[in-house]
Formats: C-alpha cells, structure tokens, sequence
C-alpha cells in the first residue's frame, strides 16, 4: 500500500489522504482548506487525477474533511463517496451551503474586479457542482464489514465527534498476510451531548490519527457549564447580549441541548435564543432524523421534552431579520455561524457589538491560526470585520469543555484501547502539537511515530 498525505498535516484543516493499493486508488477525507491564504490553496492543482480515483472514503460532514467533493466530482470523479447515512444528510445541507457562499462571494469579487479592470473572479464550485455529488453517495452503517474488492475491506465505528461521525478500519492484503489500517477522523470526547461515546478498534498495523487537541486537556464540562451560565448572567446583569460564534453543525445542537437542560434544570429563566443560521436550522432536523445516532440520555430527553422548560428558540431565516437583531440591546443569545468567524452572519454582529463593553463573546470551539476568531481569542485591541476597523470592548471567554474533539488525555486513552503496537501517523494538528503529541506516544507507548509534511508518501 501506498499511503500520500495530501492536507490536514501540520495543520488543523484541508485534511486529505491518497491510497494506493491492489490496483485501487482512493482517498480518505476531502476537505477544503481554512484559514489565511485559503483560496490560493483550494485552487491549486491535485495531486491525484479525480478521474483515476476509484472510492473516496469521508469520515464526518465537516468541511475540513468534505468541502473539496463538488470540486473533485466536477474535473472528473466518477466513483463512489462512501459515508454513514446521517453524514451522507448532513453533507447535502452544507455543501449546497458551501457552494452558495462561493458563488456570493465570486459575485461580489467579481464585480469590485471589472470596476479595476480586471478578470472575473469565479467560484470554486457551482450549486450545480454539488448536484452532481448527491447522486455518488454511498451509505454504510456502522459496526459492519463490507467487501471494496481486490482484497480490500473496510468498516465505520462510531467516532463520537459530531452526528454520523466515523473511525475508518481498511484492511488489505500484504502478499499472503492481511494488514489493517485505521484513520481516526476527528475523535469526539467522552461524554458529548447527544451522540455516543466513541469507539476504539481492537487492533491496527498502522493508525492514521489527528492531534487537534494533543497538546492540551480540556476543562471539565461540568465546570464549562458552571463558567457558561456565569458569563450569560453577567452580561445579561451588565445590560448587554451574549454572542457565540458555532460550527452549524455539531457545536450548534450540542449548546442548545445544554441550554435547554439549564432552563430545565432551573439554572437559567425561559432565555430567548437566537439561531442565526440557516444551516444550524436544517442541520438539527437532520440531527431530530437520526435518533440511531443518540446516546441513551439524548434518546430520553428527546422523548421527553418540555416545551414550557426550554429556552425560547428562534429560528432567523433572512437577512434583514439577521439585522434586525442588532437593534435589541440586551437580554438574548445569539449563535451563529461560522464557528471561527471567517464568514456566515456572525461578522456582522461582531461588528456590531464586539466593542460594546457590556457585550460578550463566547467562543466554545476550535480556533485555528490566521482566522478573526483566534485574532479575537489572542486579545487584539482592534480587529478588521467587513472593511472597518473594530475595537474589542466586550468580554472575550474561551470555554473549551465544549470541544467535540477529544483532548490529550482522552486521544491517549484511545490509542491505548489497541492491543498490539501500531506505527502512529500524526496528522490534523498544527505542527508544534503534532510534534510534542509525537514524543508523548513514543514516551507513553514506545510507538513509531511520524508527523508527515504535505506531499510525503509512505509505503506500508
């Protein structure tokens, strides 16, 4: 087997793995690149030929690890997008999203373009593009072993990351012997709301594994929703109103499920609660589709609910109603997206509020390097948003306990649920992490390990 690794290494986004075996060539993961110089990278020329491609495997619909389908599919990907069923629905709602924003975006470029004299600027991929996705879906269920053909097999298990979420077990055949290879995905944290625990493969010869946290332990959750509460009460107390900025799909469900279960719990009144995402909207009705998916608490709160104990919810559909929240100066949560705020609605409410000093901010996520949301996090006085400069005035709190991805403690613990000694790839962790991640498995385990650069090949 050849194994290239083509994104997602030493760093957090654009992950994408090329394999190469019993005559099959196949990718693991898709993503589309975030973060400073991002176009540039998106539009670059592949390391593979689309058309060549036989299968590619996608772990979860986060755009990190999918958001380059439509662009692979339109130079010429034929094959099959093999999935679960519940990222399969997730992946129809933000590719269409995704390709809906590079088309604003390409008009707006476009027409400040031909006002310099200069080309059209065009989007990476068309609403049409991803028509042409839909229909190359194919949907597995976890927990069970399916034939790919010439000698390869594989398997989802529940990665507890976020809805539908996978592990990807590959085995394939090394002259007489059979060996496994394991790609991680993103691995979720032991106790997430809504979705299950994840799961740890009993054995792997090589595991390809992310870092995104490997170099730090979270916060309790318990203690991040003591520090949450607090924050909503003291900005609410101040006179202000809280933001969030969250990833439309896993973050979103998860914080509404835990402020429901604060207003049931009697820790906060009937709040009014602002989703100011479209795409959270259509997300958490596929999230309501897919109970297979829930652990047994969500699976009882969900039958259960109480209208008359739950936070007043507010689905804001257009723009202009977008807007209009800015003028309510106190007393609401807004979430919106996008989780870093490098697009999506949340710009215009930081520009806004963000230098209302009776305002917070609250970020629950992931913030990678070079986004407005970790400029914000590292305590800038001013920030860019929209064309203006803006002061940051309002409270700033990072609650990590909220991370859908497993930290340090938690990523070691799964590797040691593998009974024998696999090589360890590092990847999907900005470089200084993956590094000293690397040392703590070598320490701990005795592991090979590799952080790979972009464009280096393995054969296993």
């Amino acid at each position: 087997m050849i194994l290239k690794f083509l994104g997602g290494v030493r760093t957090v986004t654009g992950s994408c793995f090329y394999i190469e075996c019993n005559k099959l060539k196949i990718l693991i993961e898709s993503g589309i690149y975030q973060g400073e110089g991002a176009d540039e990278v998106n539009r670059a020329a592949f390391d593979f030929q689309p058309e060549e491609i036989n299968h590619i495997f996608i772990t979860h619909a986060h755009l990190d690890h999918s958001g380059m389908l439509p662009r692979i599919v339109k130079e010429g990907f034929k094959g099959k997008i093999i999935t679960t069923s519940a990222t399969r629905d997730l992946l129809e709602l933000m590719l269409y999203d995704s390709a809906h924003i590079q088309e604003s975006d390409s008009e707006w470029l476009t027409r400040k373009a031909v006002r310099a004299g200069k080309p059209p600027i065009f989007p990476l991929y068309t609403i049409d593009d991803v028509k042409d996705v839909i229909p190359l879906f194919d949907v597995k269920p976890y927990d069970k072993i399916f034939n790919l053909g010439n000698g390869i097999k594989y398997r989802f298990l529940d990665a507890g990351h976020i809805l539908g979420s996978g592990i990807l077990e590959l085995w394939f055949q090394d002259g007489e012997k059979e060996k496994k290879i394991v790609f991680s995905g993103d691995i979720g944290k032991k106790g997430n709301p809504i979705v299950r625990d994840p799961s740890t493969p009993p054995e792997a010869d090589f595991v390809v594994m992310e870092s995104t946290y490997g170099n730090r332990l979270h916060k309790p959750l318990k203690e991040s929703i003591d520090e949450l509460v607090d924050a909503i009460k003291i900005t609410f107390k101040k006179g202000g109103n809280v933001f969030i900025p969250s990833f439309a799909v896993g973050r979103t469900q998860d914080l509404l499920y835990i402020l429901n279960n604060l207003v049931r719990d009697g820790r906060l009144y009937r709040i009014d609660v602002y989703l100011d995402s479209p795409l959270a909207e259509e997300a958490t009705k596929v999230y309501l589709a897919h109970p297979e998916c829930f652990d047994d608490e969500a699976r009882k709160f969900f039958s259960t609910e109480n209208t008359d104990k739950s936070v007043k919810l507010h689905f804001v559909q257009s723009v202009q109603e977008s807007m209009e929240l800015n003028r309510i100066k106190s007393g609401i949560i807004v979430i919106a997206g996008s989780g870093m705020c490098e697009g999506g609605r949340i710009r215009h409410h930081l520009k806004h509020n963000l230098w209302r000093p009776e305002c917070s901010v609250i970020f629950v996520g992931f913030q990678g390097k070079g986004t407005l949301g970790r400029r914000i996090v590292d305590k800038a006085k001013f920030v860019h948003i929209l064309g203006e400069e803006i002061a940051i005035k309002s409270s700033i709190y990072t609650i990590n306990g909220f991370s859908a991805h497993a930290d340090q403690a938690e990523l070691i613990e799964w590797l040691s649920g593998f009974k024998d000694s696999p090589e360890i790839f590092i990847v999907h962790g900005e470089e200084d992490v993956g590094i000293s991640f690397g040392e703590h498995i070598k320490d701990r385990f005795g592991f090979i390990t590799h952080i790979p650069e972009k464009g280096e090949v393995f054969e296993l």
